[in-house]
């Protein structure tokens, strides 16, 4: 612990982003740990990032340009590996898919997933979420939002570091269209409360749950092979879908 004849130490869980001014002192959602790249992922990144890899830039991205069509277009903020990602984007060829996610080896996993599915309808960035929705993505321009499972920081001390925050919905709002869908889900009861008191607050949503709370998993969620071993152990799986009316 600190004390007066100790200089302070900053913890990974305590960086903040210092370089760029309009996000100094941000808090950040997750922590950066960077595990080692297996040959697969690399070799899917130097092949196929050229074709499916979108880079942070200031200015937004026309997606209509970026996938050649006008479609309703996901956006899934953390997709890990991404396999439910592109099972998602193959069960849906008629839609568009942009999956964010800061873990280089879930981006090489992601992208030989989608090269074995043989996917042309999804498109990712490997950066921070709330730096890509700020620049890259125009308002009104997305259909969906999709945050699954997300850091639940359960700890009381970290709730502040969780991503579904006042500001950071309002944010969302933005980007989404009027009648786009912010959807959620979550394994930590504790999380979805929260979830559900930031979203319930929130100006220009909508519970879509017909008792205001929760709605059941719906059948374009995949059902991962983590999530099916808790629920056969009994654990709790919470989806939250809200609706942008304004």
């Amino acid at each position: 612990m600190n004390n007066a004849e100790q200089p302070a130490i900053t913890t990974p869980e305590e960086v903040v982003d210092q370089q760029e001014p309009r996000y100094l002192r941000r808090i950040r959602s997750f922590v950066l740990r960077e595990g080692r790249l297996t040959k697969g992922q690399e070799r899917a990144i130097v092949q196929f990032w050229p074709t499916m890899g979108l880079e942070h830039q200031t200015t937004t991205y026309n997606l209509t340009e970026v996938f050649g069509r006008d479609s309703h277009v996901v956006l899934e903020i953390g997709f890990g590996m991404g396999k439910s990602l592109v099972e998602m984007a193959k069960a849906a060829p008629e839609k568009d898919f942009i999956g964010i996610e800061v873990h280089k080896p879930g981006v090489g996993a992601c992208l030989g997933e989608a090269e074995t599915a043989q996917v042309k309808n999804l498109r990712l960035f490997e950066h921070d979420a709330v730096e890509i929705l700020n620049d890259c993505i125009a308002d009104g321009s997305l259909s969906t939002v999709q945050l699954f499972f997300p850091d639940p920081w359960h700890k009381k001390r970290h709730h502040k570091r969780r991503i579904v925050q006042s500001e950071f919905v309002q944010l969302l709002r933005k980007k989404l269209k009027i009648g786009g869908v912010f959807h959620m889900a979550t394994d930590w009861e504790n999380y979805a409360e929260h979830m559900l008191e930031v979203m319930s607050a929130a100006e220009g949503f909508k519970n879509l749950a017909s008792d205001n709370q929760y709605v059941p998993r719906p059948d374009h969620r995949p059902l991962t092979k983590f999530e099916n071993r808790g629920v056969n152990l009994g654990h709790g799986v919470w989806d939250l879908m809200f609706e942008r009316i304004a």
